[in-house]
């Protein structure tokens, strides 16, 4: 009854998101104001509701019943209690019940606390908010039911792939989903100004705590799963540019933008037609990093590869959404004044500079996405592109745009001298100097991108805090140390990154029992090789000992698993991390001669990538609270309309 239960909330909350939008829309476009007051509480039922159906989901699948479709084909009795919760989302039918739950909740979350938005303008983007959700309900009922029965019940389930069975994928999807679908919110405040004509200032602040909130979750989101793909595939790398990286990269960057401009329309009242497209565009992006995913042209341990009827049905939505979004745009553009102007030289200068960066940025991502499926669509050849595409393409444009991000917060609103700016960046200039000294003279020759990256980080580093020289911290605002934070987050994560680049060193060797080898300043011996078992793999695991200038040896251990269900190999990398890398091992196979396949990696300050990305969230969190405390304590000064 649990799985009957969760459809029967399913169905009412998409009866809801039905009614929602069509009083909505009919109240704005007919003037008739009665039916505008219960789409608010209409939106509460339907958060509920739809966290009712998705808490029915997990349930089934923490209990095992095999009488439910999608539980028999992605648990099994032997899967630790993590994974069979973690479960519920492991798949394609589970994923997209979470999103169109974070969807509604999200709505609701909007109805119950946002006061400051004009009425109108607020039913409206409730209404929008309706109409994405009625599409995607419209697709888990009619083409992807999580709650279908199987009969009969087989006796066991086919398992989780072993890959996704792991803390990090455990909490990483919702993370993202939380950034992914977040970004409908913007969406909808946008579609919901342009119908009503209401894009200004205050738009701005009530949009920009959401348009924060869901960057922060993209930014964990990313950070997160660049960690589990390091430390699960064995790969020994956090970026390869993946399409499905790339997915969660392409909203992150528009998202970035989007709040950079809803900064500039907040507080200065200008951008406005831009901060409407990079609303579309941020969640235009999820659309298509969604329809990537989903639509079965992608192979990757990322992608839900299901049938392609299914990837034509969220095209189809995408092309609804977005095509309807810039529709309007279209239509009111006109109406849309671009608000106040400013002189160049100006920190909205700056962060005109920093969206258009980041908007070619994101072309360049979008197109080496997307090229190899349009040209084997065309060809039928099967064609990549890689790395060195977008390292070359994007990776000169990243470094321009770090150095704006460097200057702009240093710079003064609506207008500023080019003399006093460099008097402000001298001590940062100075840094980037002594760094780039540093670097020729004490380290081995680099190339030219790790070289930048280094001495760009000193001085990212020094810029970021420079906004707090002469001021008094008691009472600088807390979105003000947010920046700084996130700022200084960019700064530690490009060090991370150059620093890796620039010194990593690997070594593949095929060793006997008790035999050193050496890589970098290690010395590490390979102990010994025995089986082992777990709940429901087993596993050969090497013991290994490492030893760095004659000091006291570090253990690891790096397993070779075997999963029954399903049929899976995967390694487990053995990382030890110190305070100034990580020293990584992954075991291969083992051949007739008892020697065993060892990659050995010594990754100089590579954990800086990951702590950067968690001080540019934390950064963002400390701007959330901020900006709602200032917007809290302002509301009953600044009444809206």
């Amino acid at each position: 009854m649990i799985a009957e239960a969760g459809l029967a909330a399913l169905w009412l909350a998409a009866a809801l998101a039905l009614l929602q939008f069509g009083m909505g829309a009919i109240g704005l476009t007919r003037g008739r104001e009665a039916l505008l007051a219960p789409v608010r509480p209409i939106a509460l039922v339907q958060a509920v509701l739809t966290a009712i159906a998705f808490i029915c989901l997990i349930a089934v699948f923490v209990r095992v019943d095999l009488s439910v479709a999608l539980v028999a084909a992605n648990d099994h009795s032997a899967k630790p209690l993590l994974y069979k919760f973690a479960g519920a989302w492991g798949n394609h039918e589970g994923s997209m019940l979470m999103w169109v739950t974070i969807l509604a909740v999200a709505g609701g979350a909007v109805a119950l606390f946002e006061h400051r938005l004009n009425e109108r303008t607020l039913i409206a983007t409730l209404a929008a908010q309706a109409f994405i959700g009625l599409g995607f309900y419209t697709f888990l009922l009619f083409a992807s039911n999580p709650f279908s029965r199987l009969f009969p019940a087989p006796e066991e389930g086919q398992g989780l792939n072993p890959l996704l069975q792991d803390p990090g994928l455990a909490f990483h999807p919702p993370t993202l989903y939380l950034g992914y679908v977040g970004l409908s919110v913007a969406f909808s405040f946008a579609v919901g100004a342009l119908v009503t004509r209401d894009v200004g200032a205050a738009f701005a602040r009530a949009m920009r705590p959401w348009v924060l909130a869901a960057w922060i979750m993209l930014t964990l989101g990313i950070t997160a799963g660049s960690y589990w793909a390091y430390y699960e595939l064995g790969w020994g790398g956090w970026w390869f540019w993946d399409p499905v990286e790339n997915a969660s990269l392409m909203p992150w960057l528009a998202a970035t933008a989007l709040l950079h401009s809803c900064t500039v329309l907040a507080t200065r009242d200008g951008l406005r037609a831009w901060t409407v497209m990079l609303a579309v565009v941020a969640f235009s992006m999820s659309m298509v990093g969604t329809f990537l995913v989903r639509s079965g042209i992608l192979t990757s341990v990322h992608a839900f590869a299901v049938d392609p009827r299914r990837g034509s049905f969220i095209l189809a939505l995408l092309v609804l959404y977005i095509g309807g979004a810039l529709a309007l745009f279209a239509l009111r553009v006109g109406t849309v004044r671009e608000g106040s102007r400013f002189d160049a030289v100006s920190r909205e200068g700056a962060l005109v500079i920093n969206n258009l960066l980041l908007s070619a940025i994101l072309g360049i991502v979008l197109v080496g996405t997307l090229y190899p499926l349009g040209a084997e669509a065309v060809t039928g050849e099967k064609l990549s592109v890689g790395p060195p595409y977008f390292n070359t393409a994007a990776g000169p444009l990243a470094l321009i745009l770090v150095a704006v991000m460097a200057a702009g917060p240093l710079m003064r609103w609506r207008r500023d001298e080019l003399r006093t700016l460099a008097t402000r960046l001298a001590l940062p200039v100075l840094l980037v100097a002594v760094a780039l000294l540093a670097v020729v003279l004490l380290a081995p020759p680099i190339g030219i991108f790790p070289l930048l990256g280094l001495v760009l980080a000193a001085g990212v580093a020094a810029a970021s805090i420079a906004p707090l020289w002469k001021r008094n911290l008691r009472r600088t605002p807390l979105f003000t140390y947010g920046m700084v934070v996130s700022h200084l987050g960019i700064a530690v994560a490009l060090a991370g990154m150059a620093a890796e680049s620039a010194f990593i060193k690997e070594t593949l060797v095929a060793a006997r029992v008790g035999e050193v080898h050496k890589v970098g300043d290690w010395s590490i011996r390979l102990d010994g090789v025995q089986p082992i078992a777990g709940p429901n793999w087993t596993a050969i695991e090497a013991t290994l000992s490492a030893t760095r200038h004659g000091g006291a040896p570090l253990v690891l251990k790096s397993q070779a698993r075997s999963f029954w269900a399903p049929p899976t190999e995967t390694n487990e990398a053995a990382i030890s991390t110190l305070w100034d890398g990580q020293l990584y091992v992954v075991l291969g196979k083992g051949d007739d001669d008892g020697r065993w396949q060892l990659r050995l990696w010594w990754k100089p300050f590579v954990t800086l990538i990951w702590a950067g990305g968690g001080l540019v969230a934390f950064g963002g969190f400390l701007s959330l609270v901020g900006r709602v405390r200032r917007e809290r304590r302002s509301a009953p000064r600044e009444a809206y309309a």
